[in-house]
């Protein structure tokens, strides 16, 4: 009888949930520019909490609609994107890619290969 009950409570109380936001689908493999801006806004999709979902697809909907320019969608999924903050590698509006010379990287797959065939 208790579980009976508890179904009942259970199914009337109000759902705290979050409002579900779906990831638009409106990639265009055969536009390279829109094609990286979707990437841009699948990463930074994923990435993002529930709340600024729903922003990141008013952003891209804006983009697809020739309302907003490249520049500016970059600059409002910016915030949103992990790969890219402030504290990290940005310095004064520039990028900082760190590169490794071929020699040293090719160094450090041999290690890494050797060192997993005597792991098997």
């Amino acid at each position: 009888m208790h579980t009976k009950l508890r179904k009942i409570f259970m199914s009337e109380e109000p759902s705290a949930e979050k409002p579900n936001v779906e990831k638009l689908l409106m990639d265009k493999p055969s536009d390279f520019i829109f094609h990286a801006a979707y990437l841009a806004y699948s990463d930074a999709w994923d990435k993002a909490p529930i709340e600024a979902r729903a922003q990141l697809n008013q952003v891209l909907t804006s983009l697809s609609k020739g309302e907003i320019d490249m520049e500016g969608f970059y600059r409002q999924i910016s915030q949103h994107r992990g790969e890219a903050g402030p504290d990290r590698y940005s310095f004064g509006g520039r990028m900082r890619i760190e590169t490794t010379r071929k020699k040293d990287w090719r160094k450090k797959e041999a290690k890494s290969a050797r060192e997993s065939r005597h792991r098997r």
